[in-house]
C-alpha cells in the first residue's frame, strides 16, 4: 500500500485533533476565566532539528538521516499542546462576590475532594453556613490555609463585605459602616505557568502546591467584576473553516491513492497478463 495513503491519514488525525481544541474553545467562549488551548503541529523537518542532537550515532549527517527516516514518519502530527494564559476582557457585574484577577499568571486556591486546585474563575458564593465557595461548591482559601482550616467564612452581621486590589476582606463592625480586617484571599502564582494541568471545572492541577507562591501585593483582584474567556470566536471559526478544508484535502489525497493509482496499476497488470 502507498506510503502517500499512510501520510495522508496521519494528516487527517492531526486535523480532528485540532477540530477538538477548537470546538472546545468554542464551546467555553462564555465560561468565566476559561483559557484557550492550542495544539502545535509539527512536519518531518521540525521533528528532525528537535532530535538531531539526541541521535544515537557518532554523526548527524548520512547515518544520522538514515536512522530518522527509519524511525520518524514524515507525516505531519501533533508535538506540543499549551493553554494560552493572557487575561480576558473584565465585566463588570456589581455582584459583592464576583472577583476578577487582572494580572497574568495569578490564580485563587479552592478546596476540592481532590485537593488543592488553582482558578481563574471568581464568581464566588456563600453557602448555608457563610463560606466563601465557588459554583461548584468548592471553598475558597485565605492565605493563611497552610497553618489553619483556610476557610473565608462571613455571618449574619456582615452586611457590608468589600475586597481591596490585594485580596484583603474588610466586614463591617456589627451595627456600624465602620470596616475591619476580616480574612484575606490566597493569590497564588505558579513558579512555571506551564506546569499547570487542566482538570475540567475550570480547575487547574499544580503538581507541588506547598511551592505555591502567595502574592501579599498582588494589586490584581477586582471586585464586582469577572473575567471573561480569553478566546476569539472569530480566530476561532476561521480555524475550524481551515482545518475542515485540511480534512478535505487529506480525504482527497487518500482516495486519490487508494483508487485512482490502485485501479491503474490493476489495469496495467491486467493488459500485460
Amino acid at each position: 500500500m502507498q506510503t502517500g495513503y499512510y501520510n495522508a491519514a496521519a494528516g487527517m488525525v492531526a486535523q480532528f485533533n485540532r477540530l477538538d481544541t477548537i470546538s472546545n474553545n468554542l464551546a467555553n467562549v462564555n465560561t468565566v476565566g476559561f483559557k484557550e488551548d492550542n495544539l502545535v503541529v509539527g512536519d518531518f523537518m521540525r521533528i528532525f532539528k528537535e532530535a538531531r542532537d539526541e541521535l544515537p550515532n557518532e554523526n548527524h549527517s548520512e547515518a544520522g538521516a538514515q536512522f530518522l527516516n527509519r524511525a520518524m514518519t514524515k507525516a505531519p502530527q501533533i508535538v506540543d499542546a499549551y493553554t494560552k494564559h493572557s487575561v480576558g476582557t473584565m465585566q463588570k457585574t456589581g455582584n459583592t462576590m464576583d472577583l476578577a484577577l487582572c494580572e497574568e499568571g495569578l490564580f485563587f486556591a479552592v478546596k476540592t475532594p481532590q485537593g488543592i486546585r488553582l482558578t481563574r474563575d471568581g464568581s464566588f458564593t456563600t453557602n448555608d453556613e457563610g463560606t466563601l465557595i465557588t459554583k461548584q461548591g468548592y471553598e475558597v482559601l485565605s492565605e493563611d490555609y497552610l497553618s489553619g482550616d483556610g476557610k473565608i467564612s462571613f455571618n449574619d452581621n456582615d452586611s457590608i463585605i468589600e475586597f481591596d486590589k490585594n485580596g484583603q476582606i474588610y466586614t463591617n463592625l456589627p451595627n456600624s459602616v465602620k470596616l475591619t480586617e476580616s480574612s484575606k484571599l490566597f493569590i497564588a502564582q505558579p513558579d512555571n505557568i506551564n506546569m499547570l494541568k487542566k482538570e475540567g471545572d475550570n480547575l487547574y492541577i499544580y503538581d507541588d502546591i506547598s511551592q505555591l507562591k502567595n502574592i501579599d501585593q498582588s494589586n490584581a483582584v477586582r471586585q464586582g467584576f469577572v473575567e471573561k474567556s480569553n478566546v476569539n470566536a472569530v480566530k476561532m471559526m476561521t480555524q475550524m473553516i481551515e482545518t475542515n478544508r485540511l480534512v478535505g484535502m487529506y480525504q482527497k489525497v487518500m482516495s486519490s491513492q487508494m483508487d485512482d493509482m490502485n485501479n491503474e496499476a490493476i489495469n496495467k497488470i491486467a493488459k500485460k497478463a
